[in-house]
């Protein structure tokens, strides 16, 4: 249908991944201005003109934040949904509308730097997501109406949440270590304070004592995050020169 319309179409000898072939895709578009949008039917067309015009007026990547029933989903994908939004604003220290969604307006030639850092699946738009967040980089949010699929999904729920997990890790140790290991240390503080609390309320001092551990290991991630952050500075530094 997209060659009878005149539309060049690539073709993948293998199923590489849904980041992959949009990499491909960009790799090979003729002109600057890059429109990604899904094929499923759940993305209306008629805004893309509006994104398009908002990204020349200088945004580095305009998203349609998706809104609606469909979006939301069944009660499982709901939280997953706001988890990884959570996630993600964590990271970034920004608000994020709509972490991954398929829409996008970009600029070809400011994206391929970023192309070793981002998934080859379909966490491509949330890493891209984060890695234009943690460079600084305008980023514009139109609200769009979420349709019903057309087909069936092939994202499996488990499988492909650690996965985004992983990418998220990922990207944020490369752009922003100290946030990572912050986090991290975060959590073994609360651990640290529930066994503490828990060994003086029942008297064991080996939860006391193995709270106060917990609170040297914090010490200890934390200060392997801020040499993690002074070595990526090195590196931009060295990239720079």
């Amino acid at each position: 249908m997209a060659e009878a319309e005149g539309a060049r179409v690539l073709v993948n000898l293998q199923n590489m991944g849904y980041g992959f072939s949009l990499k491909h895709g960009i790799t090979e578009a003729k002109n600057d201005t890059i429109v990604i949008v899904d094929a499923d039917g759940t993305y209306p067309l008629e805004p893309i003109p509006n994104l398009v015009a908002r990204h020349r007026q200088g945004y580095h990547m305009v998203v349609g934040a998706r809104s609606g029933k469909h979006y939301w989903g069944s009660s499982v994908k709901a939280p997953l949904r706001v988890l990884l939004k959570w996630l993600v604003e964590f990271t970034t220290g920004r608000r994020i509308p709509d972490v991954n969604s398929g829409l996008r307006v970009f600029s070809r030639k400011e994206i391929i730097p970023y192309f070793q850092h981002l998934s080859n699946t379909f966490s491509f738009t949330t890493t891209v997501t984060l890695a234009y967040m943690l460079n600084c980089k305008f980023v514009e949010y139109v609200e769009i109406d979420y349709r019903e699929r057309i087909g069936s999904t092939k994202v499996r729920m488990f499988r492909d949440s650690l996965r985004v997990l992983q990418q998220i890790v990922a990207t944020g140790l490369y752009f922003n270590p100290l946030k990572i290991f912050l986090a991290v240390a975060l959590m073994i503080i609360v651990a640290a304070g529930v066994a503490i609390v828990v060994g003086i309320a029942a008297g064991i001092i080996s939860a006391i004592w193995l709270g106060l551990g917990f609170v040297t290991v914090s010490i200890i991630v934390f200060a392997m995050g801020l040499f993690a952050q002074a070595m990526q500075h090195t590196r931009i530094g060295s990239d720079r020169e």
